[in-house]
């Protein structure tokens, strides 16, 4: 075998584990506290994101962000199951909380921007994926799907 194409190898090996890591860290959680212990109130919330039941997401994440009001994670996990619910404006609440404290949150910049989408605010859908493109220097998840939800509403809408 050639050095060339050990390299090569090498370096798909490599493409595919870190796209495999990225697809599956694309769940929200993007902050600094994501490494910090998580409170069973978190636990529970997160899981009940996963099985799509928002109501015990909601009262999870509130009680995450009553003992822990700088917790950004929990503000955009609150927002994204708010928005699954349909509550549009307590969504986007939540998620500005989120990006209040972390400007640089990639799920909420990513949540937010599927928001507008549903709410037919383009331009600022548009805004986050520029602030993910600008966070996510070597691509990210959160750059992935807003961009391809950014692709889908426009194609949906007949925009080009």
């Amino acid at each position: 075998m050639t050095l060339r194409k050990i390299f090569m190898a090498a370096f798909t090996l490599i493409a595919a584990h870190f796209l495999t890591a990225q697809i599956v860290y694309a769940a929200g959680s993007s902050s600094p506290q994501a490494e910090a212990p998580l409170s069973a109130d978190f636990v529970v919330g997160k899981a009940a994101i996963d099985k799509e039941q928002w109501d015990t997401a909601i009262s999870s994440f509130t009680k995450v962000i009553a003992t822990n009001p700088k917790n950004a994670d929990a503000f955009n996990y609150l927002g994204y199951a708010n928005r699954k619910k349909g509550n549009y404006e307590a969504a986007f609440g939540f998620y500005e909380q989120a990006l209040a404290i972390d400007p640089d949150h990639r799920g909420a910049n990513e949540y937010i921007g599927e928001a507008f989408l549903l709410t037919d605010n383009l331009d600022m859908a548009e805004e986050h994926l520029l602030r993910l493109d600008s966070l996510c220097f070597f691509g990210c998840p959160e750059y992935t799907m807003l961009k391809r939800a950014v692709a889908d509403y426009k194609a949906k809408k007949g925009i080009s």
